[in-house]
């Protein structure tokens, strides 16, 4: 999982959900560069003028062998940060995602 935090915020957030050292990787994108080579960067205004600017859309990425297979977007109109339904990215819609393949 990454998101553009840093490190340490990764760091604390994989252990307040008390998976720090399971199968989960949290990895920070301080710079977001990974959100903006993903076409991932939010820049509505509604959410920027609240998160700040340089946040990512809220999104799953499912990849097989380096391979980009699934891109699960949470958004919609009235809802560009995915906060109202943020079911298309959650991992119950990602498995059904997968298994359509």
């Amino acid at each position: 999982m990454f998101c553009v935090n840093d490190t340490q915020v990764m760091e604390a957030w994989a252990l307040d959900m008390k998976i720090a050292g399971s199968n989960m990787t949290f990895l920070g994108d301080p710079n977001g560069e990974v959100a903006k080579a993903l076409g991932m960067v939010l820049t509505d205004p509604g959410p920027v003028y609240k998160l700040g600017p340089n946040r990512s859309k809220r999104f799953s990425i499912y990849c097989d062998d380096g391979v980009i297979k699934v891109i699960a977007l949470s958004e919609g109109p009235g809802d560009p940060a995915g906060d109202d339904d943020p079911s298309n990215s959650c991992i119950d819609s990602v498995l059904a995602k997968i298994a359509a393949l």
